[in-house]
């Protein structure tokens, strides 16, 4: 390629709906480099260059890590039409839960009207043959002296069989994508995995105000609790303990030391 030909990088950007910022970190790490320059030494991209970060942008919407993504184009001994079957097969898994949702959406069009206490047969539909009425006593019993407890109540007590429908379809696409990114090999330092922790802690203040250190406590009592670990392993193995170790990457980027964590 000549330094007249190809395109500029705030072209590539436009055309591939990522920042020029971007595209110059991945030049800078060798995942995306530009083959060819101007004569004022600008960036300036080829055809294989624009299909190269297009594979790029299909493996990082993903949730690939960018190292993954470096070693899956660039090394000659992974079988990248393997890794896109797997990614095939997770797609799949995500458009089926998203109809299942879809027909979730449908039902809750002939909820019943607002305001209507939950009955216990409401929780068994909404929640699950597996709610056990027993529950909610067991929390009150724990945390009925918590200010988190009083939030909780005052914050639920309005709301609707449609609410309870709505939060708990929230919680499933959030836990089916914790699912997804663990079974991808997300790494749970990366922004990917920051952005899952942040919807959990956005679930959870749907009910209360949880801070990060609170976030760190939950993380490790859904550990420490067989009721818990079970629920989050049972959608993908090892997910409770990749859950918790996201969670303590997130309180530490953000100045919270996981060891030293407190309930407030």
């Amino acid at each position: 390629m000549t330094r007249s030909e190809g395109l500029t990088v705030g072209a590539v950007a436009e055309l591939v709906g990522v920042s020029v910022r971007t595209l110059h970190h991945w030049d800078r790490i060798g995942l995306a480099p530009a083959s060819g320059r101007t004569w004022s030494d600008y960036r300036v991209y080829d055809d294989d260059d624009v299909a190269r970060i297009h594979r790029i942008l299909v493996y990082r919407e993903l949730g690939l890590p960018l190292a993954q993504i470096g070693v899956l184009l660039d090394d000659p001994d992974v079988d990248e039409g393997a890794q896109l079957s797997r990614q095939r097969e997770l797609l799949l898994e995500r458009i089926s839960h998203l109809q299942e949702m879809v027909s979730a959406v449908d039902r809750l069009k002939e909820a019943i009207a607002v305001n209507t206490p939950l009955t216990p047969s409401d929780r068994a539909e909404i929640f699950g043959t597996d709610w056990n009425e027993d529950w909610p006593a067991e929390a009150e019993q724990r945390w009925g002296d918590t200010p988190q407890w009083e939030q909780s109540q005052q914050r639920t007590e309005g709301m609707s069989k449609e609410d309870w429908r709505r939060v708990k379809a929230e919680t499933d696409t959030l836990n089916a994508d914790l699912a997804a990114a663990k079974r991808a090999g997300v790494d749970p330092a990366s922004p990917r995995a920051a952005e899952l922790v942040e919807r959990h802690r956005a679930s959870i203040a749907t009910f209360y105000d949880c801070s990060r250190s609170m976030q760190v406590l939950l993380a490790r009592m859904y550990r420490q609790d067989p009721r818990f670990s079970e629920t989050y392993d049972s959608l993908e193995p090892g997910l409770t303990e990749w859950l918790e170790a996201a969670v303590e990457a997130d309180a530490r980027a953000h100045g919270v030391d996981p060891d030293a964590a407190t309930w407030d």
